[in-house]
């Protein structure tokens, strides 16, 4: 099948770079969907495309029983390590959120930041979020809105990247809340925040080397490129954080993000 496809390939650009070098750049975001979520100490919580543990170190930190899955083998492998040095017990999964390997209402707290918006099969995600959640459970989700500048890269991006498969919810969509609303509102009570996280550097040239070293879908789309085509999508990454971003002798690029809140019903 053609998401299968497209997962498998997302799951090898995701891991093919330090993905931990970059989610420090989400660490506030990371924070904030924990202080959102509330108490934590005994609570059985599920991070969905967990990525390198940047939620799931605070949770299980703050005493949360926590269970991490992601598509990513290498991400999954560099989160277990990062947990052994930190002396946290951490049950970290290869998984797809599409098919949880869970039981119907295992998790106290089910959450996602910049994961689950992934998930080419939108309406299957979503139903799994809600099913792994017990009634009364909590759900928080971090999300990146169109509007956004996480919103105006994924535009710039575009003419250089493959279209998605026929079907494949735009990962955008997660960002507006009517849409939220449609996949989740029948099983959550839902609440909605625009929040910023700020990311900055000293030139687009600088943010282009971080990213290309550390960002494997960016690594990934410049591989795929023939050569003219790559320096002409390096020239226009580094044109957009120049000419939009560009603010007191620095890069300030400024991504909105959506909070989503929810209680299980």
């Amino acid at each position: 099948m053609a998401f299968e496809e497209l997962k498998e390939r997302q799951g090898a650009a995701w891991g093919s770079a330090p993905f931990e070098v970059v989610a420090e750049t989400i660490a506030d975001v990371h924070q904030a969907v924990v202080d959102a979520v509330g108490l934590a100490q005994g609570v059985r919580w599920l991070e969905v495309a967990c990525g390198t543990g940047g939620v799931a170190e605070r949770a299980a930190s703050a005493g949360a029983e926590v269970t991490g899955i992601d598509l990513a083998p290498a991400l999954i492998e560099t989160a277990k390590a990062r947990a052994a040095a930190a002396g946290l017990e951490i049950d970290y999964r290869v998984g797809d959120a599409e098919h949880l390997e869970f039981e119907d209402a295992s998790f106290d707290v089910v959450t996602s930041t910049f994961g689950v918006m992934f998930a080419p099969d939108q309406r299957r995600a979503a139903s799994e979020l809600a099913r792994v959640a017990r009634p009364g459970g909590k759900l928080a989700l971090a999300t990146w809105i169109p509007e956004g500048g996480v919103g105006a890269m994924f535009e710039m991006l575009a003419p250089f990247q493959p279209p998605l498969p026929d079907g494949a919810g735009a990962p955008l969509d997660w960002g507006r809340p009517e849409h939220v609303e449609e996949l989740l509102g029948d099983a959550f009570e839902l609440t909605f925040e625009t929040r910023t996280s700020t990311d900055s550097g000293e030139s687009g040239e600088s943010f282009w080397q971080f990213y290309i070293a550390n960002f494997g879908p960016l690594k990934t789309l410049a591989a795929s490129l023939e050569d003219e085509r790559r320096e002409e999508l390096h020239r226009t990454w580094v044109d957009f954080f120049e000419t939009g971003y560009r603010a007191d002798g620095a890069i300030r690029y400024p991504r909105e993000w959506l909070l989503v809140l929810g209680t299980r019903r």
